[in-house]
């Protein structure tokens, strides 16, 4: 549920951004839905522009929410508008199909079609089955980890932040497959450990509890 007519975060305007903190970013990170409306689509843009002008890393979660835009043509489009500016995206399985207009969301055909010529990694979320993904040099699929899921909200976003917490460790992960997969196990834990309970923000694990959790497994893992 969003509650919006109007919200915050749609009255932001390009002049009250904070350029000097966003000048500080190793990875800047962003959503759609910020794109649906002025002011706060000039902002979004403004912000991305300075992000990319100091050498940030641009990644992307289009996270789509069909009900807040005013149609599905303009969703698709609005998306689409800054799509080839990203470094890294991340899609879910919906994503695909509704991007490319009714591609197979497990086909790799399908995720590759998406892809552009400057876009450095690909991550496709499957839920619990794990994530796929694809580089300019290899693609592949890591398993998803088994819980006991409770609310599967915010997963998505723990899974982008386990993601990213290990590119910014190490940026150029997106060309070691080894590590790369390592990475993303570590994702999949937190996106994993974030259905376990109940709302978005208190399920967000902590480090820790990831590696608690991977402990548990018999794959190799990134240590902490």
């Amino acid at each position: 549920m969003f509650y919006r007519n109007p919200s915050a975060d749609m009255l932001l305007k390009p002049e009250e951004l904070d350029a000097d903190l966003i000048k500080q970013a190793s990875i800047f990170h962003y959503g759609s839905i910020s794109l649906i409306a002025e002011p706060c689509r000039s902002a979004h843009l403004a912000a991305m522009k300075i992000a990319r002008e100091a050498g940030a890393v641009l990644s992307y979660d289009p996270n789509l929410r069909l009900p807040l835009w005013s149609s599905a043509e303009a969703a698709r489009t609005g998306i689409k508008s800054i799509w080839n500016e990203a470094d890294i995206i991340k899609i879910s399985e919906e994503e695909i199909t509704f991007l490319t207009e009714g591609g197979d969301p497990y086909s790799d055909e399908a995720a590759q079609a998406l892809m552009h010529p400057n876009l450095k990694l690909l991550l496709v979320t499957e839920g619990e089955g794990g994530c796929r993904y694809y580089t300019k040099e290899f693609l592949g699929r890591v398993d998803g980890i088994k819980v006991d899921a409770v609310d599967t909200t915010g997963a998505g976003d723990a899974f982008v932040a386990g993601a990213l917490t290990q590119l910014v460790k190490e940026p150029s992960l997106y060309k070691d497959e080894p590590r790369l997969r390592e990475a993303l196990l570590f994702a999949n834990a937190c996106g994993a450990i974030a259905t376990t309970e109940r709302g978005a923000i208190p399920a967000l694990p902590s480090k820790s509890a990831v590696f608690q959790l991977l402990g548990k497994s018999s794959a190799k893992v990134l240590q902490p």
